[in-house]
């Protein structure tokens, strides 16, 4: 009301708006620290220098015996007091192990490290571009993890990054494909889960052929319990309309991205936080949604193994024949939808089935099994889940 009456006003009353604009933003500087957290019910104090020790252990011994919910703001900076760090924090956000020697970063690692599945996406979907121009990428903070940074240098103009927001990412995502774009939205496993709402009502429910390239799916190492990926597939298994997929090899990874382009359906796949390999366990000719393959044949147990974890239940097969145990190996490549021919070849055939995964066992891709052998009503053998 006070704008629209100072607009009415001949000759300064659009100098009066202003310069009641300049003095709220004003006002907004010099109070915003305190009073926000302090209307949210918050002590605010601060801000401090964070790398100055004395002043903060000072602050926090005097505030512990303080009742109250208090706002300790403190400012620091990433990598401060190592110059690399200081100078890359992107790079050393999570570093390999390396010894300093003369002023220098030295890695320990010196051995060449084959592609990891990170990189094969991140090759793959430069070339996915190169082929269709409509393709655009996304990510959420992460253009260097999930290695969609060389995407973006090559083509800026179709690279989004959100920021630390996975809903966006996806509500994004939904709106693009609408407007015409194939979008490859690019999630951690671990961080995938902010955003199960808008995959339910703004892809799922409408059909919309969303990609979602699903990094760190499994147990990751030095990253830790935040970062493991065990719930992608329990969580996006009972969505409508979603297909699920995990490639083995670095090939099947290829194929699958230019598969879920295809596809037109909204489509995840998953890959873990480790090397590829580029030898495929299989034949990789031709990929087609809800179709597996046996890799390897025996008599006596079958393994149904999910996306990389297919090299490990060939390792296993070759120590059981040491034992004198036969063991049939089968690549499911996808959860949803299950191959339900190859399911039931495998317990027609065996007395014993094994399905290993990473992932969690409740709603899992043992679970998508049991279920499968339930509505088909297929002869349940012995079953375990690994």
């Amino acid at each position: 009301e006070v704008h629209t009456a100072l607009n009415m006003v001949p000759v300064v009353g659009r100098r009066v708006e202003r310069t009641i604009e300049i003095f709220k933003d004003a006002v907004k500087r010099g109070v915003i620290n305190g009073s926000m957290f302090q209307e949210l019910g918050f002590d605010y104090i601060g801000p401090i220098d964070g790398h100055n020790l004395a002043e903060l252990t000072g602050i926090l011994e005097q505030l512990k015996d303080v009742k109250g919910r208090i706002l300790l703001h403190v400012l620091t900076e990433k990598g401060r007091g190592f110059t690399p760090a200081s100078d890359d924090p992107t790079k050393y956000h999570s570093s390999s192990p390396f010894v300093r020697k003369e002023g220098r970063v030295i890695s320990i690692h010196t051995a060449k490290k084959r592609r990891t599945y990170t990189d094969v996406f991140s090759q793959e979907i430069i070339k996915a571009k190169h082929r269709a121009s409509n393709v655009v990428a996304i990510t959420a903070a992460m253009p260097d993890g999930t290695g969609l940074a060389a995407f973006a240098k090559e083509f800026p103009e179709s690279f989004f990054d959100v920021g630390i927001c996975e809903q966006h990412a996806v509500g994004l995502a939904a709106g693009l494909r609408h407007g015409g774009m194939i979008p490859v939205v690019a999630i951690y496993s671990t961080f995938l889960q902010r955003a199960v709402d808008q995959i339910q009502h703004d892809v799922c429910l409408q059909e919309s052929g969303v990609i979602f390239a699903i990094d760190r799916a499994g147990l990751v190492g030095a990253d830790g319990p935040t970062h493991h990926g065990l719930f992608d597939i329990a969580m996006l298994r009972c969505l409508p309309n979603m297909v699920i997929a995990a490639p083995s090899c670095a090939d099947e990874l290829e194929k699958m991205l230019q598969l879920a382009i295809d596809s037109n359906k909204p489509f995840a796949f998953r890959y873990p936080r480790c090397e590829a390999r580029e030898d495929s366990p299989g034949n990789t000719d031709v990929i087609e949604i809800g179709k597996g393959q046996i890799l390897r044949e025996g008599r006596d147990v079958a393994l149904f193994a999910l996306g990389s974890m297919a090299p490990a239940a060939l390792e296993a097969a070759t120590l059981l024949e040491a034992e004198g145990i036969e063991a049939t190996v089968a690549d499911a490549r996808f959860v949803k939808p299950m191959d339900r021919a190859l399911l039931r070849r495998l317990c027609e055939t065996h007395g014993v089935l094994f399905t290993i995964e990473e992932g969690c066992r409740m709603g899992g891709f043992g679970s998508a099994v049991l279920e499968t052998l339930v509505a088909e009503q297929i002869a349940m053998p012995r079953f375990e889940m690994l």
